[in-house]
């Protein structure tokens, strides 16, 4: 019955209307993209939602409304201030300069002007300098609209409960109605599930915060109201009435957490009283911490300690919680050893394989977690004295790794290097029928705490995702989860379970699965001695590129057009008018040399892309800015052609400004896109076989076909020595590929020896040679020829439906590309020879291609100088 109900919200109707396909191809526009901090890459669900957004501002359709009132239900943690940040820059250019944000929490408020206001913070939202048509542009806070700077963007920040009070009692400087009616306004509400008290109660209330917003909204029919919330309710019928045309995304928790942006949420369940359980947790931050050193990354580990009900409570854990680390010995570490909870048990294996004994562990957790370095956060005193603490706990600077705290956390608080809550408390509010506000609450507090910890990895672009779901025991896997340390109270466990899977913080759909080597497989030379090759990844260098050319700049002039003002009238439908009168206007091309050096300057002051740190990236034999504007082979080589009224061009500064600007974008744009970062290193590098692969505890979706039970096909390979594994988690085409081998295994036996197939779920990665992307194919297969010199071949094979082959095209050419650099220069190790193929993608539908490619790969690696069989002509039978 949901469901039926969603489907009549505005973003099914947007797709219905216009189309998947139409709206990803809505560019954002460099006023947005290009003014936002860089350091925020924007994911495709927020690129969805600008493209949603300009859809609606722009287009007519029968179901729009005026004035415009939207809301963004977007899940905790998925960057909602960035969505109003680009939104802000993207009105900007619409013409809108006064901005309302307002939410109920004063810490929220404080922690957005931050973000917003303060280029200094860590999470400061905007780039270093904003342009905007061409101009700089200033963010200005702002008390109300009256004599604001019509150039900035002005924002006033208020609380709902101050916005109320200011408009219903008359003060001095506050913000008034006439504020609304006056100017067009756009309306942020942050937090919007606590303004809904009369929809949600269904009774008319003469004075209600939703009455406030509303009253003012409808003030000016160009205003815009925008509220954003993570936990919307689409239960209540009223609710579903008033948003039904108001929704423009949905982004919930599950679909977030589905699509691998947040932490795993792990429940730690133990008999340990509360002393032990805040111990336990303490040797998991700190394995934690350790992990992540042992790998390169920056990472300070953040516990929150959690009180029940009362400040008192809280204030008495911290107590204890001192005494506990100022006494703190190795022996008291070693009593958590008995503990039989895998991750303990993974924790001390990791310490004693990194020789770090009980004793040294004590000291570091002493040092650690010194009383200097812990935070009380139980009041409104409390939270605003240390509000520059929490909201840069993830700042290298910042030393705090622990929290205390009973509710002040629950909204506003965003963190990311949160890995472990402790409850400290035995109490539980389970035994009615649904879940307890209790119990809620801690979910709650979970799903913020749920924020994933971004990191980058060789063999993994990017950093906002979990990388370990098909590796479970990676080590690194331990910075992809949030352990909430609880009693082990099974009713308890039930039912936080639920408002976990509630929240979307939990899935109860998810299934495991173990992929094993096959024990006779892990007898056999091959796997113990036998070596595969694979490739790095590498930042590209650019010494070589000394002009615009090298890059793919084109050596053409900027067209810019300058307003006539010509024009005339036509009548509709009049065909005597089907040709419109169009005016020969003169143009004329200048050189950049030949502008004014102030207005060339003052252009690329205003484009933080042409700086001579950033050139020097792309260009590292540019000795000066000088050289840039002069030199033929940059700018000094490049013009612009004015067209329109060029009369009094020579004086007119501000054209030349704008053209200036307009050939900057150009420039920046194809660079951009003909710049790649990293490349995949030509030079293959051995690893043993038995390092690469090895079994794999995998997670999975359970409605997922891969998962799905196929006791078949693992009766079918339990028996075939050449196949390594027990099994393969894939698709039909995947397991294709492996019964078509089977049917010419006795032919390729009479050719090759110790034949293997080996399954890459995740095992290894190689890099496309011109940009360096990941690329991991699904099969890696082995052949050594029989006889003669010792020369074996590696193939990665990678079967692909026939609906993903146009995507992933470009594999396929990085495969030719390997085939390729190998062709008669097999790479010599010891007394073997390896040669490295790539065919061409597998496909069930036109297998018989794909044999024959493999045939006349094989026999030209025999005519290259790698020689093979005669046989081989067999393989396609």
């Amino acid at each position: 019955m949901k469901r039926m109900i969603f489907e009549k919200y505005l973003c099914d109707r947007l797709l219905r209307e216009f189309g998947k396909r139409a709206l990803a191809q809505i560019e954002l526009p460099a006023s947005l993209t290009g003014n936002l901090n860089p350091k925020y890459e924007l994911r495709t669900y927020q690129v969805d939602a600008f493209q949603r957004f300009i859809c609606y501002f722009k287009k007519d359709f029968q179901f729009k409304e005026h004035p415009t009132h939207l809301l963004f239900n977007m899940a905790t943690g998925s960057g909602k201030t960035l969505i109003m940040a680009g939104l802000i820059l993207y009105l900007y250019e619409q013409g809108y300069r006064n901005f309302l944000f307002f939410v109920n929490s004063t810490n929220i408020i404080e922690k957005t002007k931050d973000n917003f206001l303060n280029p200094a913070s860590i999470k400061y939202l905007f780039n270093h300098e904003l342009t905007i048509s061409n101009r700089r542009v200033r963010i200005s806070p702002v008390e109300n609209f009256e004599g604001v700077n019509p150039s900035d963007v002005n924002i006033c920040f208020t609380t709902i409960q101050k916005l109320h009070s200011d408009l219903t009692t008359e003060r001095e400087n506050a913000i008034t109605p006439e504020d609304f009616r006056k100017h067009k306004v756009v309306l942020i509400a942050d937090e919007a599930h606590h303004m809904n008290v009369r929809t949600k109660s269904q009774r008319e209330m003469l004075e209600s915060w939703e009455n406030t917003v509303e009253g003012i909204f409808n003030q000016n029919g160009e205003n815009l109201l925008l509220e954003f919330t993570a936990t919307h309710d689409y239960d209540k019928p009223a609710m579903v009435k008033k948003y039904r045309n108001k929704v423009i995304i949905r982004y919930d928790l599950v679909q977030f957490r589905n699509d691998r942006f947040s932490k795993d949420v792990v429940i730690v369940r133990s008999d340990f009283g509360p002393r032990e359980r805040i111990l336990q947790a303490l040797i998991l931050s700190q394995y934690k911490q350790e992990v992540a050193a042992k790998y390169r990354i920056n990472l300070k580990c953040v516990i929150l300690f959690k009180a029940q009900r009362t400040i008192a409570q809280s204030r008495e854990n911290k107590a204890n919680f001192h005494k506990l680390i100022n006494g703190l010995t190795g022996s008291q570490i070693d009593s958590i050893r008995k503990s039989d909870i895998p991750i303990v048990r993974r924790a001390f294996r990791f310490f004693d394989e990194s020789s770090i004994s009980d004793d040294q562990l004590a000291e570091r957790i002493r040092q650690e977690f010194h009383r200097d370095f812990c935070l009380s956060v139980n009041d409104e005193k409390e939270k605003e004295q240390h509000q520059i603490l929490l909201n840069s706990l993830e700042d290298l600077n910042n030393r705090i790794r622990a929290i205390f705290a009973v509710q002040k956390l629950s909204e506003g608080w965003d963190v990311l290097n949160l890995f472990d809550i402790v409850r400290c408390y035995e109490a539980r509010d389970t035994g009615r029928a649904k879940i307890g506000r209790t119990t809620m609450s801690e979910a709650q507090l979970i799903g913020r705490g749920a924020r994933y910890f971004p990191f980058v990895l060789p063999e993994s672009d990017d950093r906002f995702r979990r990388k370990f779901d098909g590796d479970l025991e990676h080590e690194l896997r331990v910075l992809e989860e949030l352990h909430y340390h609880s009693i082990n109270d099974s009713r308890y466990i039930a039912e936080i379970r639920s408002a976990l899977i509630e929240q979307g913080m939990m899935d109860q759909r998810e299934l495991t699965r173990e992929l094993t080597l096959k024990e006779s497989f892990k007898k056999t030379q091959f796997y113990r001695y036998g070596i595969v090759w694979l490739n790095d990844r590498q930042r590209k260098d650019h010494k070589g590129v000394q002009s615009f050319a090298d890059l793919g700049v084109k050596k053409r002039n900027h067209k810019h057009f300058i307003a006539t003002g010509h024009g005339t009238e036509t009548i509709a439908l009049d065909k005597r008018n089907d040709e419109l009168l169009v005016k020969d206007e003169a143009a004329q091309d200048i050189k950049v040399g030949d502008i004014e050096r102030n207005v060339v300057q003052s252009a690329l002051a205003r484009k933080p892309f042409f700086t001579l740190r950033s050139l020097k990236r792309y260009f590292p034999g540019l000795t000066s800015m000088e050289e840039f504007v002069r030199s033929s082979s940059y700018l000094g080589g490049l013009g612009i052609t004015f067209w329109g009224n060029i009369h009094s061009l020579h004086e007119n500064r501000f054209e030349k400004l704008a053209g200036m600007l307009g050939l900057l974008e150009q420039i920046e744009a194809e660079i951009r896109a003909n710049v790649t970062e990293y490349e995949g290193t030509l030079d293959f590098r051995r690893k043993w076989v038995r390092e690469v692969f090895r079994d794999k505890l995998l997670k999975f979706d359970a409605h997922t076909p891969r998962v799905q039970d196929d006791p078949e096909f693992e009766r079918f390979v339990s028996d075939k020595d050449w196949f390594a594994f027990n099994t393969v988690y894939g698709t039909s085409e995947e397991k294709a590929l492996v019964r078509m081998l089977d049917r010419r295994m006795k032919k390729l036996q009479g050719s090759f020896e110790q034949i293997y197939l080996l399954r890459n779920e995740g095992h290894f990665a190689i890099y496309n040679f011109a940009d360096g992307r990941p690329f991991q194919p699904d099969f890696v297969l082995f052949l050594r020829e029989k006889g003669g010199e010792l020369l074996i071949y590696q193939l990665f094979i990678e079967p692909k439906g026939e609906h993903l082959k146009e995507h992933d095209r470009w594999k396929e050419t990085f495969l030719r590309e390997i085939t390729s650099a190998f062709d008669g220069k097999p790479i010599t190790f010891a007394d073997k020879k390896y040669r490295l193929i790539g065919p061409p993608f597998y496909n069930k539908g036109n297998e018989n291609e794909f044999i024959r490619s493999l045939e006349l790969l094989l026999n030209q690696a025999e005519k290259s100088g790698c020689k093979a069989s005669d046989d081989i002509d067999t393989l396609i039978g």
